[in-house]
């Protein structure tokens, strides 16, 4: 009976190590996948930031083409409104996100396209600065983006194997949606000379 006993003591405490151990790696990557969407957050974030700034310095452009600056603050003015809990990272809210930054940045490519009209506006220094700036921020958003979705990749791989399927049943933990090209990315432009 002293041998059964310090069996079951085994199996129990060895039991006990396997499901704290990976609970607590889930936790990990639970808590990596938030911290690589407040990245991305915060990229975005940076790109509103910048608009005020953007939209001041091109109001100064003689007869410059108000419905344009309007699209610009009102797509703004919506991204703002769309907050995700990192919590709930579902395809849903995702794609909430997704078109609302797609609208900002749709609005501010077609006011930089604009821009090019009024070769005044483009020879100053802060609308050079602010147009850096914002391709600068695009590339860091396309940057947190894939890293947010490696993060997830490793989250939802961990949640699917085993034995993290049986853990992240046991404790609710549900998987996390990507970001997916947005539409049309993937039909190449049409070029012509």
């Amino acid at each position: 009976m002293n041998k059964i006993f310090w069996v079951v003591l085994a199996v129990v405490v060895l039991g006990g190590v396997w499901v704290f151990g990976t609970y607590n790696s889930l936790v990990s990557l639970d808590q990596g996948t938030k911290t690589k969407w407040a990245d991305v957050e915060g990229q975005y974030q940076r790109r509103l930031d910048l608009i005020p700034n953007l939209v001041s310095t091109v109001k100064g452009a003689a007869n410059f083409e108000k419905t344009t600056l309007t699209q610009v603050v009102e797509a703004r003015a919506k991204a703002t409104q769309v907050v995700i809990d990192p919590n709930k990272l579902d395809a849903i809210s995702l794609q909430k996100f997704q078109e609302a930054q797609g609208a900002v940045g749709s609005a501010l490519g077609k006011l930089l396209a604009v821009a090019e009209n009024y070769p005044q506006l483009g020879a100053t220094a802060s609308f050079r600065d602010l147009q850096s700036q914002i391709e600068g921020t695009e590339n860091r958003i396309a940057v947190a983006r894939k890293d947010f979705n490696t993060a997830v990749m490793s989250y939802n791989t961990r949640l699917v194997q085993f034995p993290g399927n049986i853990i992240s049943g046991m404790f609710g933990f549900t998987q996390k949606a990507y970001f997916a090209a947005d539409q049309g990315a993937s039909v190449a432009p049409a070029v012509s000379f």
